[in-house]
């Protein structure tokens, strides 16, 4: 199965399959409005309006697994984010990333970028994954890297 064959969740419920985002560069990230790397918020949203008109999608996907940093509603989570970093990128419905009830779309990112460490599992809020336009899971960014640092691998997946 590719990246593709799944769905995620708005906060209001609705299935959103990522066929969709069929021959566009995704940039996934799970995140959390209450942590210390929250304001990579912003630099999502900048990578999201310098690159969207040349097929780049970011997609957020909220966590409340490291620290309790996402502890409200998915849908306070998508108003906290359109409303502090003026986010107009999706912010999909709050998802786990590791563990039992961990999203499919994190555990097929996991594993085709595992990660340096002994476990594929995310350490924290803000790991980003980047999908080139063929559905292949090229890059995984931890989250002490911040979005900019991604720019010349998204120009070149562009």
């Amino acid at each position: 199965m590719s990246i593709y064959g799944y769905s995620a969740v708005t906060p209001a419920g609705q299935e959103v399959p990522l066929e969709g985002y069929r021959g566009e560069v995704l940039l996934i990230a799970n995140t959390a409005s209450q942590c210390g790397l929250t304001p990579q918020y912003a630099e999502l949203q900048k990578l999201h309006e310098d690159y969207s008109d040349r097929g780049l999608a970011v997609l957020g996907f909220p966590c409340n697994q490291f620290g309790g940093q996402e502890p409200g509603s998915s849908e306070e989570a998508e108003q906290f984010c359109k409303i502090n970093y003026g986010v107009t990128f999706p912010v999909f419905a709050k998802a786990d990333v590791n563990g039992p009830e961990a999203s499919a779309i994190f555990n097929y990112l996991k594993q085709q970028q595992p990660g340096a460490g002994e476990s594929s599992d995310i350490a924290w809020n803000f790991t980003k994954f980047l999908v080139d336009r063929s559905g292949h899971v090229v890059a995984r960014v931890e989250p002490r890297e911040t979005p900019e640092t991604m720019r010349t691998l998204i120009e070149s997946l562009l």
